[in-house]
């Protein structure tokens, strides 16, 4: 082979391993979004979940007797794990109907 053709090949080579390089990069990046919108989805569900909890906590609060408070509160343990502090293998892994869009 001749220079010159030795050359080209080494930039259609090129060409092509960016052209795969930037249609892997397309379909991880598609991937990533779809992931990303699943899990806002799942963020606006819990924060829904979330609000109603605490209207009806606020509610039990309100109807239930300070005894019955009392009693209550003495059946907690001394100190309840905020979900931020438990170790990141506790949660259970997001769940979706989605395939793998890779």
């Amino acid at each position: 082979l001749s220079s010159s053709a030795s050359g080209a090949s080494v930039v259609a080579i090129d060409n092509k391993i960016e052209q795969a390089m930037d249609l892997v990069k397309n379909h991880l990046m598609y991937a990533v979004r779809e992931e990303v919108e699943v899990l806002k989805e799942q963020i606006k569900e819990l924060l829904e979940k979330n609000s109603q909890l605490e209207r009806e906590n606020s509610l039990l609060k309100t109807l239930a007797s300070p005894e019955q408070l009392e009693k209550f509160q003495s059946r907690l343990p001394t100190e309840v794990p905020c979900p931020e502090e438990q170790s990141p293998g506790v949660a259970a892994p997001a769940q979706h109907s989605g395939g793998s869009a890779v």
